[in-house]
């Protein structure tokens, strides 16, 4: 931001640097154009129920659901951010912005649950073009602490925002159908359309490397493949199928990796990714973010099915996390230059365990609100604290040509880290509900199984919804089928908490071994700068 226009005459481009007292305005478009994407990550999951019931929906179709968005997003980020730094970086955005447009609303009017799911991608794939091209345009724009305190602004916003996303939904569930929720973001997206064509440079720093399309193709594939084959995992007669995208994934993990380290210009370049700072970093925030999704998503279902919320309280009930998120961000920012990012990453950590403890050791049925309130509170705080440090060693660590890949990863932090967490939670709650109400039959005298039939059965074990449907066919037995089907789903979740402790405490002590404290942290910078600006030396 500090030089007027420059010129690149070998691809007849402008690189337009705004004044300086422009930048408030150029960031906020960028916070509102990664508001699109935050928003529409997360609108589905109050609707989960809403939406099981209305299509009979299994927990892998509802899993599908609630991951298919991040799973676009995951898959795509580091091709269209590599895309987005050779063609530029204002047209990925404002194509995404688009594109978005319609897989909100064929999302919205679904006539069934494949083509809902099918929309949610569609839907990533349109973040994937826009989400990390706002990252990258910050570290392209800023340095130093107004970098910091730009993506402390925009990880901060950005996750309340997500946050509210099920307090918007809940109110709109009250009176409208299932579908409205995934119209809330058109008139954001509109906003943002504007705001982009009118405030962001045409080009900032890209390069013209060619862009490895073959590389961005199996990230693709591996990525997509890899969620899916979680998701499929709990389910009965699919081992074949999980097998096969198993073995797709690991061997197109492969032949990509052997791509990026034989290819000249590569999409990823592992040698950046080696980096300390760098991969400590994107697997740490990986952990934080994916946890937050992942407990937003069972704790909706929870708060629903087992405390009989209706969706709006569901949605207020995160209101603790989201304040304290919004109020953490530029302290986090501050402690990031003052104490270091390994700091405040443990700072992060330390309070995201204490809301999986709160949410495994103190949530049940009947339970106070404050206890729904304390956990998200600290989850809030803990991601508040995480984000700002896990994005800014990301831009921090790289060449500004190679933005789009750290942008990317920034990005995968969130949405493969979201898609990845929430697609284990979701397997786990899948897999416990299931066993925990087979038990429960099984349980039962011998005349009363006999009396159940294998089709009763079978839409018992599938869903807390499809129970919920079963109790209305059999209003006699009602109190009966939804008092197991409590059980069983807090037997689930129970078994997803566990999953989020072990995942929490295997990245702090990445992040405590790993991760250079604050004197190094500098030195570690300054090398990797000058090794970029000095490829020779």
């Amino acid at each position: 931001m500090d030089t007027e226009v420059e010129s690149n005459k070998s691809k007849n481009r402008i690189i337009i640097h705004r004044p300086q007292e422009q930048g408030k305005l150029v960031l906020a478009t960028l916070i509102i154009v990664a508001a699109v994407a935050n928003l529409n990550l997360s609108v589905a999951n109050v609707a989960l129920p809403s939406i099981g019931f209305a299509f009979d929906a299994s927990q892998v179709q509802l899993n599908l659901v609630a991951v298919g968005y991040s799973m676009g997003l995951a898959a795509s980020v580091l091709w269209f951010g590599a895309l987005g730094d050779h063609h530029g970086r204002k047209m990925m955005l404002i194509v995404g912005t688009l594109l978005a447009i319609p897989a909100s609303i064929i999302a919205g009017f679904a006539p069934d649950i494949n083509i809902l799911i099918v929309a949610r991608f569609i839907g990533g794939l349109a973040a994937g073009m826009a989400y990390p091209t706002t990252l990258a345009l910050i570290a392209a724009m800023w340095s130093g602490p107004r970098r910091t305190k730009s993506i402390a602004l925009w990880s901060g916003v950005g996750a309340a925002i997500a946050a509210l996303g099920p307090v918007i939904s809940g109110y709109l569930l009250i009176s409208r159908p299932w579908g409205s929720v995934f119209l809330i973001t058109l008139p954001l997206a509109l906003v943002a359309l504007v705001m982009a064509l009118k405030f962001i440079p045409a080009y900032i720093n890209e390069t013209t490397d060619p862009v490895d399309n073959k590389g961005g193709l199996l990230s693709f594939i591996f990525l997509g493949t890899l969620i899916l084959a979680i998701n499929f995992a709990p389910v009965p007669n699919m081992g074949l199928l999980i097998l096969g995208l198993i073995f797709i994934a690991v061997m197109v993990g492969i032949f990509f990796l052997l791509r990026q380290r034989r290819i000249k210009i590569p999409l990823y370049d592992l040698n950046i990714a080696s980096r300390r700072i760098f991969w400590v970093a994107a697997s740490a925030g990986i952990i934080v973010f994916g946890s937050l999704m992942g407990a937003m998503y069972i704790g909706q279902q929870f708060l629903q099915n087992v405390l009989n919320y209706s969706t709006f309280n569901s949605g207020l009930a995160i209101l603790p996390g989201v304040i304290f998120l919004v109020l953490i961000a530029p302290v986090s920012a501050r402690l990031v230059e003052s104490k270091g990012s390994r700091f405040t990453l443990l700072v992060g950590y330390f309070s995201c365990l204490l809301g999986f403890l709160t949410m495994l050791l103190l949530w049940g049925d009947g339970i106070p609100y404050w206890k729904v309130g304390l956990a998200y509170a600290f989850v809030g705080i803990g991601v508040g604290f995480a984000g700002t440090p896990a994005s800014h060693s990301l831009t921090g660590s790289v060449p500004i040509k190679r933005e789009g890949m750290a942008s990317g990863t920034a990005d995968l932090q969130r949405d493969f880290g979201g898609a990845i967490m929430t697609s284990i939670f979701g397997a786990l709650l899948t897999l416990g509900y299931s066993k925990a109400f087979s038990n429960q039959i099984a349980g039962l005298p011998s005349i009363d199984q006999q009396q159940i039939s294998n089709n009763i059965i079978t839409e018992l074990q599938k869903s807390f919804s499809s129970a919920a449907a079963v109790a209305q066919q059999y209003p006699q037995y009602s109190a009966n089928i939804l008092t197991s089907a409590k059980i069983s789903f807090l037997a689930g979740d129970h078994l997803a908490y566990t999953a989020g402790i072990i995942a929490i405490l295997l990245g702090g002590v990445i992040i405590y071994f790993k991760f250079p404290k604050h004197e190094e942290e500098k030195q570690l910078l300054s090398r990797y700068n000058d090794l970029d600006n000095n490829p020779e030396q």
